[in-house]
C-alpha cells in the first residue's frame, strides 16, 4: 500500500456563515490538499471537501474530530446517517453533514496515502444563535415599590448581548454568564421602582447576536403593578321623586381588580325592592322609605375603599304645597305689619288726646274762680260806674 498524505476540506453552502478559507499544505515540493475551516449554524448543513492535486488513484481516508474512520475510498465505513460522500472525483472529495450539532464541533482529517502519508486539518466550528430571551420575574411589583426582572436567554454560542429597554431607552442592569458545556447562559436584571401609574408600561428584553446578522430576538413584557382598589359611585342627575328608578354604578379599579363588590345602606338594610347586579344597584319605585346613605365597599389583597351616596327622595305634592305656601307667607307677615302700625297708631292717638283733656280740664277751673268773683260783686250791690268787666269762659 503506498503511503501518501492525508488532508480535510470543509467548506460550507451560501447559507452558512462566517466562511473562513485556510489554505494548507504539508508537502514540500507541491500542494497536493487543500482544505477550508467552516462555520455553520447549529441545525444546519456542513459541507466537508478534500480538493486533491496529481491524484493518481491512491487510497483517501476522512476520520471525524474523534478519529474515527467516516469513508475509506468513497466507501462509508461509519454508521452515521448524518453524514454523506456526495462526490467522490480525481480532484474533488465532499461530503455533507447536515443537521449539525456543537457535538460535532472539531478538527476533520483528510488523509491521503502516497509514498509518504499526510494528513491536513479543517475545523469546524458550530455558532448558536439565541433564542427568544424569556422574562422571570424576581420579586412581585407592588405600589410604592420594586420590581426585580431578570431577563435570560439560556443558551447562545458565542454569547448573546442583552438589553432591557423602555421608551426606546436602555435600562443598565447587571449580566452575568454561565458556561453549559460549549454553550453560555446569559442574564440581564433590573430593579426598577413602580408606581400605580406604571402598571401596563411595556417593557422589552433585545437579544443581539452575530448569527442574526443585524437582526434581534425580542421578548415583550407588560408591567403587573398591584396596588389597593379606588371605589367611586357615579349618581344619577336631576332630582329624584317618589315613583322614579334609580340606578346606581360603582366605579371599581384595582390590581388584582375587586371581585366581590359589596352594596350597603348605612344603619339599615337594603329596600327589599333593591336589585344587585356586580357593580350596579337597581331600585325601582322609590319613595320615603328608601331614603339613606348607600354604601359601595370593595377589597384586593393590598387594601380596600368604600364610597357612599346619599338618597333623598322628594314628594311631589310637599314640593307643591311648600311653593304654594310662599306666597301665604308673604301676605300673612304684611297683614302682621299693617296691624301693629295701626296699634302704634292707636296709642300714639289715645295718649294726645288724653293729653289735651288735662288741659282743658285746669283752664275751666281757672274761669269758675273769676265768675264768683263777679257774681259777688253783683250781691254786694257795687256800682256800674265801677265799670263792667267781661270774662271770657
Amino acid at each position: 500500500m503506498r503511503r501518501g498524505q492525508r488532508s480535510l476540506l470543509l467548506s460550507s453552502t451560501p447559507s452558512l456563515l462566517l466562511r473562513s478559507l485556510v489554505l494548507l499544505s504539508l508537502c514540500p515540493r507541491g500542494q497536493a490538499v487543500q482544505a477550508e475551516n467552516v462555520t455553520v449554524l447549529e441545525g444546519g448543513t456542513a459541507q466537508i471537501s478534500c480538493r486533491l492535486q496529481n491524484y493518481d488513484g491512491s487510497i483517501v481516508v476522512i476520520q471525524n474530530p474523534r478519529r474515527q474512520t467516516l469513508f475509506f475510498n468513497g466507501t462509508r465505513a461509519l454508521k452515521d446517517d448524518r453524514f454523506q460522500m456526495v462526490l467522490f472525483t480525481p480532484r474533488l472529495v465532499r461530503i455533507t453533514l447536515i443537521n449539525v450539532s456543537v457535538s460535532d464541533e472539531g478538527g476533520y482529517f483528510c488523509q491521503l496515502y502516497t509514498d509518504d502519508t499526510h494528513h491536513q486539518v479543517a475545523t469546524l466550528s458550530v455558532v448558536v444563535p439565541p433564542e427568544v430571551p424569556t422574562v422571570e420575574v424576581k420579586t412581585e411589583a407592588v405600589e410604592g415599590g420594586e420590581v426585580e426582572l431578570t431577563c435570560m436567554s439560556p443558551r447562545s454560542k458565542p454569547p448573546a448581548t442583552l438589553r432591557w429597554v423602555r421608551d426606546r431607552r436602555e435600562i443598565a442592569g447587571v449580566i452575568s454568564q454561565q458556561e453549559n458545556g460549549k454553550t453560555v447562559s446569559v442574564s440581564n436584571t433590573i430593579r426598577i421602582p413602580v408606581e400605580r401609574k406604571d402598571n401596563g408600561a411595556a417593557l422589552s428584553c433585545e437579544a443581539s447576536h452575530p448569527a442574526l446578522v443585524g437582526q434581534k430576538r425580542v421578548r415583550h413584557y407588560s408591567l403587573d403593578v398591584h396596588f389597593a382598589p379606588t371605589v367611586k359611585i357615579i349618581p344619577p342627575q336631576g332630582i329624584l321623586r317618589e315613583g322614579d328608578s334609580l340606578s346606581l354604578t360603582c366605579s371599581v379599579t384595582g390590581n388584582p381588580l375587586p371581585r366581590d363588590i359589596q352594596w350597603s345602606r348605612v344603619n339599615d338594610t337594603l329596600p327589599e325592592r333593591a336589585e344587585k347586579t356586580g357593580n350596579i344597584l337597581q331600585m325601582s319605585r322609590l319613595s320615603q322609605s328608601h331614603n339613606g346613605t348607600y354604601l359601595c365597599q370593595a377589597h384586593n389583597n393590598y387594601g380596600r375603599a368604600a364610597d357612599h351616596y346619599t338618597l333623598l327622595v322628594y314628594d311631589p305634592g310637599a314640593v307643591v304645597e311648600t311653593h304654594s305656601a310662599v306666597p301665604y307667607a308673604v301676605i300673612g307677615g304684611i297683614l302682621a305689619l299693617l296691624v301693629f302700625t295701626v296699634i302704634c297708631v292707636l296709642i300714639v292717638t289715645i295718649w294726645c288726646s288724653v293729653r289735651q283733656k288735662g288741659s282743658y280740664l285746669t283752664h275751666e277751673a281757672s274761669g269758675l274762680d273769676e265768675h264768683g268773683e263777679v257774681q259777688e260783686a253783683f250781691l254786694n250791690g257795687n256800682d256800674a260806674s265801677q265799670g263792667k268787666k267781661e270774662y271770657l269762659l
